[in-house]
């Protein structure tokens, strides 16, 4: 199954089990750093997947970002960034031509106290992908927005940040994208193109 639209990124993760215990206010645990990865994680599957139109309204194009178009999961309240600004963020990256493979989550990235390490760049830099980039300068500091990202503003090369840690997802996230075979046979607009859910934690140094 290949994800060739933003309309359909949605519905890349499995919906949630059918059956739920119903909590009330006084059950429901605080927000920990781990359900804040499982939000982030499974954002999927809590948005409704019965109309393939209704899910395509919600995602908007971000202006002057080369068709990177976001879906948001959660308005931020906090400062917008700028170029110059360096920003952490968390994020949940999927391949659309992998059935939504995920390659990498900043989730994973543990510290020596096991708390997950944000991905840190600074806005301008050149070093991350242009969608990642276009993203982030739109949203406001605590914010979430899945992001789906055409070819043309993702993975040029595969010294482009973020780049996965583990071995064996760096290597079959680029060799999907940069396939030379399906590339010669016109598949590139679907091979390179990736979806994102980033969360921006916080501007660590502004310019």
């Amino acid at each position: 199954v290949v994800i060739t639209s933003a309309s359909a990124a949605a519905d890349v993760m499995p919906p949630p089990p059918a059956k739920t215990k119903r909590r009330t206010l006084a059950t429901i645990p605080p927000l920990t750093a781990t359900r804040r990865r499982l939000l982030l994680g499974s954002a999927a599957s809590a948005l409704p997947t019965a109309s393939a139109s209704v899910a395509s309204s919600r995602f908007t194009e971000i202006p002057s970002s080369g068709g990177v178009k976001a879906l948001e999961l959660r308005e931020g309240s906090g400062e917008v960034p700028v170029d110059g600004d360096q920003v952490a963020i968390h994020y949940y990256g999927r391949l659309a031509a992998k059935q939504g493979w995920r390659f990498d989550s900043t989730y994973d990235h543990k510290d020596a106290t096991g708390d997950p390490i944000p991905f840190v760049f600074t806005i301008g830099s050149g070093k991350v992908i242009p969608g990642i980039e276009a993203a982030v300068k739109s949203m406001r500091v605590g914010g979430l927005r899945r992001v789906v990202i055409p070819p043309t503003q993702g993975y040029q090369n595969t010294s482009q940040e973020p780049i996965p840690p583990n071995f064996f997802d760096r290597q079959r996230l680029f060799t999907t994208i940069f396939n030379p075979t399906r590339l010669a046979n016109g598949e590139g607009s679907t091979l390179g193109t990736v979806i994102f859910d980033i969360e921006l934690i916080s501007i660590r140094q502004h310019t």
